[in-house]
């Protein structure tokens, strides 16, 4: 993986005329062909990589999930992501958190809860050796939240470079209310991978039924994962954390995907 970022096709020689000819359909056939399964989630297709038609790959593929929570919201989701990500061979997850920027005593009077030592912290540079990157943050106003912006603020090195063109990349949040920014925190985000020239990968409906549903308070969109925090004691429901589970899978497979050229 060299700069320039993401799983980029090999160098071959370039085909004669007639070979051009020849391969023409089957290649346009191939690139119209559409992404298959590997398995089904709640009995929809997710995306996926054909095992038949694809090339194998031999080293493995990891999507890096960085994300800020505050109150364990985002983290859950994160953690059912990565469960979505492994179920795929031959990818892998990696949990990252991002700095925290808020003081220990602004920390406490909020009653926000100690980071959990096990995921560790992330600097910027480190995404070049991401495949794949799904990022995670609760709302502020419709925004990210000022941790998850200031990350993206000392990337500025990569963005020069631009190391991280390429890559694939996707969100999921957590908002407070079903007003509080489940799509405009996703949508405003989209300026950050422009910049580094990533590649955005919305879930779209491939969540099929779930996506649907309107017999419970669920959170996520077209756009990725998402949860509604509440006031901050309501869990995330099985359905928004099936949700995140299957964006890690749909991201694992585009990953996968990209990288078989």
């Amino acid at each position: 993986m060299g700069k320039g970022g993401g799983c980029v096709p090999s160098k071959k020689r370039q085909p004669s005329s007639a070979e051009g000819s020849a391969t023409a359909t089957a290649t346009t056939a191939t690139n119209n062909a559409p992404i298959e399964a590997d398995e089904e989630t709640h009995g929809t297709a997710g995306v996926a990589v054909n095992s038949t038609n694809a090339q194998s790959v031999t080293a493995t593929l990891k999507i890096f999930i960085v994300y800020y929570s505050m109150y364990g919201h985002v983290e859950k989701l994160a953690k059912r992501m990565k469960k979505g990500v492994d179920g795929v061979e031959g990818v892998e997850a990696v949990l990252y958190r991002v700095p925290e920027t808020l003081p220990a005593d602004v920390l406490d009077h909020m009653k926000a809860p100690s980071k959990n030592p096990e995921v560790p912290e992330i600097k910027a540079a480190e995404l070049a050796e991401a495949d794949g990157v799904l990022f995670g943050f609760p709302t502020r106003f419709g925004c990210m939240a000022a941790q998850m912006k200031a990350f993206f603020d000392s990337s500025g090195q990569l963005w020069k470079e631009q190391t991280l063109a390429g890559k694939p990349a996707g969100f999921f949040v957590s908002t407070g209310t079903q007003g509080g920014g489940q799509e405009a925190t996703a949508w405003t985000a989209i300026t950050q991978l422009v910049h580094h020239g990533m590649l955005f990968v919305p879930i779209g409906y491939t969540f099929g039924a779930g996506m649907f549903k309107m017999d419970s308070i669920r959170g996520g969109s077209p756009y990725g994962a998402g949860v509604y925090a509440g006031d901050g004691t309501r869990e995330p429901t099985e359905t928004e954390l099936g949700l995140a589970e299957h964006q890690g899978k749909y991201m694992a497979g585009v990953v996968k995907r990209l990288c078989q050229a």
